[in-house]
């Protein structure tokens, strides 16, 4: 098996040694414990991503415990196959995928450090969630902590909910938001992390309501 002694050494030292938790629905798991010389790169709301230092071109996505989705996330990888704006699955064992790592810094971080985030990077987003609905599959949850940039080039960093069946607007919200208010004197204003999370529920309240009213009309 192609990289067996990763796989050997996340089952055999970081799953025994790990200890995560997904303890809001519609908030990141927690990570309470992870075995040295492994080291936490994220959490979303399913599961972390771990890097080993012998194994740096590669992160483990360990699902938390209760949270659903694996089997789901390996067939999105699957049919996306290779493309430079995603990952690509190596392996998939239980409760864990082996992913290809992907560089760069999130689009939430450019705002949160006042780094610019250019037009190609918003374009090459657009062209890879056209590329991923050509394979059938249907980018949902695409907001600013799943997407990254990478020398002015953009890439899309989780793909967990692709084959769900329902429209999402988020992309399509944020792209909007990136046209009409990203003026340039905007892109090197630092936002504080409060700020972003009071935006991010005033907009998932804003999107719930919106819905009801739709349903009511």
């Amino acid at each position: 098996m192609q990289h067996a002694a990763l796989i050997e050494c996340i089952e055999q030292e970081l799953l025994p040694g790990l200890r995560i938790a997904s303890e809001r629905e519609h908030e990141p798991v927690t990570v309470y414990e992870v075995p040295g010389p492994w080291r936490t790169l994220g959490v979303g709301n399913y599961a972390a991503v771990l890097l080993h230092p012998a194994w740096p071109d590669w992160v483990v996505k360990v699902y938390a415990p209760g949270r659903p989705g694996l089997e789901e996330e390996a067939e999105v990888y699957r049919r996306l196959g290779r493309h430079p704006a995603y990952s690509e699955c190596l392996h998939a064992g239980a409760g864990y995928l082996v992913l290809r790592r992907l560089t760069g810094i999130t689009l939430y971080n450019c705002m949160r450090r006042g780094i610019p985030i250019p037009r190609q990077v918003i374009e090459d987003i657009d062209e890879a969630l056209k590329y991923a609905r050509k394979q059938g599959l249907n980018p949902h949850d695409v907001h600013g902590k799943n997407v990254m940039q990478q020398d002015g080039r953009g890439k899309v960093v989780d793909v967990s909910d692709f084959l769900k069946e329902e429209p999402c607007e988020m992309w399509d919200d944020l792209k909007r938001a990136y046209y009409r208010f990203y003026f340039p004197w905007v892109r090197r204003v630092e936002f504080p992390d409060f700020l972003l999370n009071s935006v991010r529920k005033g907009y998932r309240v804003w999107k719930k309501c919106k819905r009801t009213v739709c349903r009511k009309g």
